[in-house]
């Protein structure tokens, strides 16, 4: 007999994944962000929205998160993926590139907001180690939704966009050393001692070393044995796990999670399986930032707003004007225009997920009034909730002010190499390298895939631009930058495998150049049919490559010969091109174009005799 299921142990994951289901579409239909559908979700069926009503009308319990604890260390888990995705697509070359706003506008951000917001925070607390803890908390933005909006609108390459990522970069690498300070000011522990702190500073490093040295070591042969076996499911597993292990390592010694699974995205950054890793990780992401945006709104308690409005609202409308008009008026000197610096104030205005954890460890650890705090949560939650709103804002206002400015190219940021618009080769080996070894002479940037791990191994090794994927797939497409890729060739030698390629990246870009191999003629008819600009029958073209040397081996002139020869290789694409549109390519019909005024030219009288060939000996 089967045990007695406990339908309450499986009521947050149903009702989440049913406020999921709901929310996206609607909020897609009514063009509103997800975010604010989630956040909306979590007050709405949050223990401070219906949850209140559980005493009088208990069936409420089953259409309410009550378990706002575990939903959090859950949600927690949505800012670690997406730290670790915007690793993979930073590398150590980019963060280099970034460096200057990472650690000159990032720093200078937190500084000086904190410094003026801890100085308003003074005449309310009247303490210097709150009103420190509270400009601090005050001073993080919110990586978990600011993220996600500028990249809902495709603008992360923008400098605004590079703008708000290096600052939000900065805040979440300061977190550690933030909660590393509250817990040596801890009111509740033990004297913190000097051993005890050199310990645990000791701990601190011996746990990114252990990172970053497992990284380098092990990531690559990792992925290149799970790869081999050609299992989807392993290689996700795979990715779960080093996200998991990193995030863990680091919260064990005393930093966070986040920048614990940001670190381990890096180092993949470097691999050959960065862009497959993140294409398997995004659907998790998206979930787990979902339960996120929800536990923040099941934080806020409505109620409060009635009984300290004007603490509250003052503290959250004081932040993002204080905030916005610092970072507007410091993106100035780091080059960033009028407009942008305007748009990044108000994106990184108000605060984040960092401060709620700020604020919680600063009330634990006795160094901040719990009734204040408790205000200052609120606050807290409530300029997270107007987040994307004041990006449309911050967007509207960006408009305004770029119509009113001249153009100056000296405000530009170049983008990192990263982002140069590459062609995409899909399949690396013979015919792809002699691809590639082309783009490479007339100095044209490129990205191969391929999905043999040892193949990809050895041309990365060689140096070679070659990542592992499957190009079939629509968002590995989109992690290897089709959106910007100026052309597709495809050189791979299974004619469905090239069909799905075709297929994925004609779906996912319509007005890309995309040249195929095909095995034949017929096939290459299919190819066009399917939408590709160029298909490059092997079959055909050995043919013409045999006419060629033929030809000129007997003494026919080379200008002739390649004329006709292209001449003859654009009639074969114009014959393709047209039995693309009917039931396939007739064979007569390239019979009978064959022996229309076909006949190779004779040499002129006046033309010189060919020499006699020379014996060739040696290599």
């Amino acid at each position: 007999m089967a045990a007695a299921i406990n339908l309450q142990s499986y009521q947050e994951p149903i009702l989440f994944l049913a406020t999921a289901g709901i929310v996206v579409p609607l909020v897609h239909r009514l063009r509103i962000s997800p975010v604010l559908g989630y956040l909306a979700a979590g007050i709405l069926l949050g223990p401070y929205g219906v949850g209140r009503l559980v005493p009088n009308y208990p069936w409420v319990n089953w259409i309410t998160f009550t378990n706002p604890e575990g939903t959090s260390h859950i949600a927690e888990f949505g800012v670690v993926f997406l730290l670790f995705t915007i690793g993979i697509e930073l590398s150590w070359q980019r963060l280099r590139t970034l460096r200057r706003l990472v650690f000159g506008f990032g720093s200078l951000q937190v500084a000086l907001c904190t410094a003026a917001l801890g100085l308003l925070a003074f005449y309310l607390v009247g303490s210097i180690t709150a009103a420190v803890l509270i400009g601090l908390a005050f001073a993080l933005s919110s990586t978990a939704i600011v993220i996600p909006v500028i990249a809902e609108q495709k603008r992360l390459n923008t400098p605004v966009g590079r703008a708000s990522f290096s600052a939000l970069l900065f805040q979440d690498l300061a977190v550690a050393p933030i909660l590393f300070t509250i817990a040596v000011l801890d009111t509740g522990r033990p004297e913190i001692t000097t051993a005890s702190f050199a310990w645990a500073f000791l701990q601190t490093i011996l746990a990114l070393a252990a990172i970053i040295g497992f990284g380098r070591l092990a990531l690559r042969p990792l992925f290149q044995l799970v790869s081999a076996t050609k299992s989807p499911e392993l290689f996700m597993a795979a990715s779960l796990l080093v996200v998991l292990v990193t995030s863990l390592v680091a919260a064990a010694s005393g930093l966070s999670m986040a920048l614990g699974a940001f670190l381990a995205g890096v180092l993949l950054s470097e691999t050959e399986y960065r862009r497959a890793v993140d294409v398997t990780i995004q659907p998790f992401k998206g979930l787990l930032l979902g339960v996120f945006f929800v536990s923040v709104g099941m934080s806020l308690d409505p109620l409060r707003l009635l009984e300290a409005p004007t603490l509250i609202l003052l503290a959250a409308g004081g932040t993002i004007v204080v905030k916005s008009l610092i970072i507007g008026v410091l993106g100035r000197p780091f080059g960033l225009s009028a407009s942008d610096a305007a748009e990044t104030g108000l994106l990184l205005g108000p605060s984040g997920e960092f401060g709620l954890v700020i604020l919680g460890s600063a009330m634990g650890a006795g160094l901040l009034p719990t009734g204040i705090g408790q205000n200052l949560l609120v606050a807290t939650t409530l300029t997270m909730v107007v987040i994307p709103l004041l990006a449309r804002l911050g967007r509207r206002l960006s408009r305004q002010l770029e119509r009113h400015r001249p153009l100056d190219p000296a405000t530009a940021i170049t983008p990192p190499p990263d982002e140069v618009a590459r062609v995409i080769v899909a399949g690396f080996g013979r015919v792809g390298q002699l691809v590639g070894e082309m783009l490479e002479r007339h100095k044209v940037p490129y990205l191969a895939i391929d999905l043999d791990p040892a193949r990809v191994a050895a041309q990365r090794r060689a140096g070679k631009p070659v990542f592992f994927g499957d190009g079939s797939y629509p968002e590995f497409l989109k992690a290897c930058g089709i959106e910007r890729a100026p052309a597709l060739v495809i050189t791979l030698d299974t004619p469905s495998a090239i069909e799905a390629v075709v297929t994925a990246s004609r779906k996912e870009r319509p007005d890309i150049t995309i040249v195929s191999r095909a095995r034949d003629a017929k096939h290459a008819a299919e190819l066009y049919k399917r939408g590709v600009d160029d298909a490059v029958p092997e079959t055909i073209e050995a043919s013409l490559q045999l006419s060629e040397a033929v030809l000129t081996d007997i003494g026919v002139p080379m200008g002739l010969v390649i004329a006709s020869i292209h001449e003859r290789r654009d009639e074969f694409r114009s014959i393709l091109k047209e039995s693309s549109t009917r039931r396939g390519p007739d064979r007569t019909e390239f019979r009978a174009r064959r022996t229309v005024g076909k006949t190779a030219p004779t040499p002129p009288a006046s033309e010189p005799s060919r020499p006699e060939p020379v014996s060739q000996t040696g290599s």
